[in-house]
């Protein structure tokens, strides 16, 4: 009627073919967000499904699982999987003891400052406490703990200058533990008391003098230990001027050991060059920290200790240098008297968590104190004992002077049975995955994390991308992305800001989880 022919029943059948045959071909390039192109429908943001966590008594039903979670459940909890959103639980001591992933219970931590590398530090700190591990901050430079061990009920003693002061002669812990033990046990806690001892007096002497002691020299300072050791009997400990006063002395065991054949001259030759770096650290910026009695000595039975250093100036680095390798020659001296009086009975057993933080600070300080580190933190480690060492960038340990400390220093790294990374820029990166074998995936994702926050500044200062990521690596596994969220008790009681934001109660990060900048 309309002029047109009406469609003949084989082009209707051919239009109904070609239906079907759109619509198998629309089919076939269906994907998981939906049918693409005109008439389909995808939808352009999927959200993930619901997760739950349950026993297999509550979910018996569902056992076994088909799939499981790849993040590890044992330890502190620190976070959710920056991937899944799965809890991430993880510390040394747990992951050695419990889980056996590792098998040295350190970590080493790295990142550029404000990221939040002490404040997941602070959290396995508090977790660890709670399941009866004592935390010992040894050298707390800001400070960043001192406030978290004051809470745990813990011991806060402050060294610097008109504050309190750690002599490095008295055998502290040890000694006394020594003395209580008796017999060989104790012989044997008492020759190691006296390495600690030398390794330390030799640690101030490499930092005043910007480099290494001679060989020889330690000889004569083992030799005049030993004899002021023994010459001493009050049970009162002796202090660097009475070191000074054996060398003036010169008794025979001195003297056998510097070659002098009784020649006076060649004595002085031989000691001349120790007795004034002595008396450089008496005379010089060390010597009122170290000169005197210790002002407080560590309670071996506190459920916590900190070692407050914050009032040290931040340019006075030989000062800093000392307390803090003193800091950790008395507190690990303390760990390895606790666990002598444990194996033999005569005290509960009792593990420790270390932090030894801002570790470039002592590295820089002189020549060869790489040695007097890797002494003192190898010297009678057991199970007992896990670690943290925390510092910004591998090349802390590229600034060193010779490349034995370089090797020495990135060895830190190799060993550590947790390595812990915040941002870093992609050529920190690179250097790092040569060392513990990373990704380019891993060095893409981390190297994001350090970049710096935009230039909004609508609702306070904008926070950086990076700030609360962490990449944990252990051994040749796959890293495990974590985004950590810490409370408002933890905000309180870390908040490293504290003297910009005082004054200033308005300007509040957009993100509050992460206010402490560390």
């Amino acid at each position: 009627m309309n002029g047109k022919a009406a469609p003949s029943a084989s082009s209707s059948r051919s239009r109904t073919n070609g239906g079907r045959g759109a619509s198998a071909s629309r089919a076939a390039l269906a994907g998981t967000r939906g049918w693409p192109g005109p008439g389909g429908g995808q939808i352009g943001n999927m959200d993930p499904p619901t997760m739950w966590r349950a026993t297999t008594v509550q979910a018996c039903g569902l056992w076994p699982f088909a799939a499981g979670s790849g993040a590890p459940m044992t330890g502190v909890p620190l976070g959710q999987h920056l991937h899944t959103g799965a809890t991430v639980c993880g510390d040394p001591i747990s992951w050695f003891t419990r889980a056996r992933y590792i098998s040295n219970p350190s970590l080493f931590m790295l990142g550029m400052p404000g990221l939040g590398k002490s404040t997941l530090v602070n959290r396995m700190l508090i977790g660890l406490s709670a399941t009866g591990v004592v935390p010992l901050v040894l050298g707390d430079l800001k400070p960043d703990y001192a406030d978290t061990v004051r809470a745990l009920g813990g011991q806060v003693i402050s060294i610097g200058r008109g504050v309190g002061g750690i002599n490095i002669l008295d055998p502290g812990a040890m000694g006394a533990a020594a003395a209580k033990l008796g017999g060989e046990a104790g012989k044997a806690l008492e020759a190691e008391t006296h390495g600690r001892v030398l390794n330390m007096v030799a640690a101030l002497i490499s930092v005043v003098r910007s480099r290494p002691m001679d060989d020889h020299e330690q000889s004569v300072l083992s030799a005049a230990l030993h004899h002021l050791r023994e010459r001493t009997s009050t049970g009162k400990a002796p202090l660097l001027p009475d070191l000074l006063a054996v060398l003036r002395e010169g008794p025979d065991r001195v003297r056998s050991v510097t070659l002098d054949r009784g020649d006076e001259s060649r004595y002085h030759d031989a000691v001349d060059p120790l007795h004034r770096s002595l008396l450089g650290i008496l005379d010089g910026p060390l010597g009122d920290t170290f000169a005197s009695e210790t002002s407080t000595r560590i309670n071996p039975n506190a459920p916590a200790v900190c070692i407050d250093i914050s009032r040290i100036g931040e340019a006075d680095t030989q000062l800093t240098a000392g307390a803090m390798l003193a800091a950790w020659s008395d507190g690990l001296g303390t760990v390895a008297a606790s666990h002598a009086l444990a194996d033999a009975g005569l005290a509960p057993r009792r593990w420790f968590f270390a932090v030894l933080d801002e570790l470039w600070r002592p590295l820089r300080a002189a020549s060869g104190i790489v040695d007097r580190i890797d002494a003192l933190t190898r010297l009678n480690r057991s199970l007992g004992l896990g670690d943290a060492k925390i510092t910004h960038t591998l090349k802390d340990a590229e600034a060193l002077g010779s490349e034995s400390d370089r090797a020495k220093a990135r060895g830190f790294v190799e060993r550590a049975g947790m390595v812990v990374c915040a941002g870093l820029p992609r050529t920190e990166m690179e250097e790092l995955g040569r060392v513990v074998g990373l990704s380019a995936r891993e060095v893409e994702l981390v190297s994001s994390w350090s970049s710096p926050p935009g230039w909004a500044m609508s609702a306070g200062h904008e926070e950086p991308p990076g700030r609360g990521r962490f990449l944990i690596k252990v051994g040749g596994r796959p890293g495990i992305p974590i985004k950590v969220a810490i409370t408002d008790t933890e905000r309180e009681l870390h908040d490293t800001n504290s003297r910009w934001t005082a004054n200033q109660p308005q300007s509040r990060p957009v993100n509050s989880g992460w206010e402490a900048q560390v």
